[in-house]
């Protein structure tokens, strides 16, 4: 399947609710929430694309890493490059419709799977969907990591519990969804927590439990004290509050305070292998990626999302030739041009 296919069918099914746009930056979907977009003015959701744009690398030819290891250990488990499959929900909502969520989640996990990393699947307002995530996940032997939106610490906990039921090998919950307007259009009120209701999550479960929505060095220190064992660094795609930050702007300093204490996660504005690059040299030790895995679903299903992530890792190999990184464990800062 070629990817310019998966791209053109992705047009014509997401019935314009994203527009496939050359370059995934949130100019053409401003504002667009629910859809694809970035809530009012969508700056948070350009914010993402554009401060990792900015990042450019030092290209460096001499050197032995001809053959770079592209493969990580996070959770237990080996992935071919270090990429997850952001939490992303609400086929109805938010992506035209054309898919059903089993139909768009079974693409996903099926599609990760194949090209040797690990999908996340989430919640949203219609209580059904997490079920049919998770469903679809118990048949893939809960190869995958469940994440859950910041109800009440009861609802949250019970949600984890199902989470298991199915095989997940990881948990998190996604903070960052504090605000999100297409929860509350169906009544389903979320918010923040304190430090003590986020410990209360961790402790109700012995999986690994990653914190999704940190976006300054104090608030990830905090996350360090309620015991989680990974921080992801997300703006949620700029779609919960304007004028934030780009996530490759602010994660720097929450690598230079947590490195090594937590394991970091970034999430925004990552469309390319060189994108996954950049973060690892910003402070990363794996990222997410969002939208394009609903373009190469809805472009291609299962085999879109396995073409897609291929892509991902030929780019991020051939960067790191060019880079002279021999694996990704010791990239760093000194790839960025400054």
């Amino acid at each position: 399947m070629n990817y310019k296919d998966i791209l053109k069918n992705a047009r014509e099914n997401l019935n314009g609710s994203c527009r496939v746009c050359p370059a995934c930056n949130g100019n053409a979907c401003a504002g667009e929430v629910p859809g694809m977009g970035g809530k009012g003015t969508g700056d948070s959701f350009k914010e993402n694309f554009n401060s990792l744009s900015k990042c450019k690398l030092n290209m460096r030819v001499i050197h032995d890493a001809k053959d770079p290891d592209t493969s990580i250990e996070l959770f237990g488990k080996k992935m071919d490059i270090p990429v997850f499959a952001a939490p992303v929900s609400g086929t109805t909502l938010n992506m035209g419709g054309k898919f059903t969520e089993e139909e768009y989640i079974s693409s996903v996990i099926g599609g990760c799977l194949d090209a040797g990393i690990y999908p996340m699947v989430g919640d949203t307002a219609v209580d059904s969907f997490l079920i049919t995530n998770l469903e679809k996940l118990k048949e893939f032997n809960g190869e995958g990591i469940a994440v859950i939106k910041p109800w009440e610490n009861k609802n949250v906990i019970s949600k984890i519990k199902l989470a298991e039921k199915a095989g997940a090998f990881a948990v998190g919950m996604d903070i960052d969804a504090a605000g999100l307007i297409t929860l509350a259009l169906h009544g389903k009120p979320v918010g923040p927590k304190t430090l003590e209701e986020i410990k209360e999550v961790v402790e109700s479960t012995k999986l690994p439990f990653i914190l999704k929505g940190i976006m300054t060095p104090d608030e990830a220190e905090l996350a360090v004290k309620a015991g989680v064992s990974a921080i992801v660094v997300s703006n949620h795609g700029g779609r919960v509050l304007d004028q934030t930050p780009g996530v490759a702007e602010v994660l720097p300093e929450i690598a230079k305070l947590v490195k090594g204490k937590v394991t970091i996660l970034a999430d925004g504005g990552v469309r390319t292998g060189v994108d996954v690059l950049k973060m690892l040299a910003l402070g990363a030790d794996a990222v997410l990626i969002g939208r394009p895995f609903v373009t190469a679903s809805f472009g291609g299903q299962r085999e879109g999302v396995k073409v897609y992530v291929e892509n991902l890792k030929s780019e991020l190999k051939s960067a790191m030739v060019l880079t002279g990184c021999k694996s990704v464990k010791n990239v760093d800062g000194r790839i960025l041009y400054k």
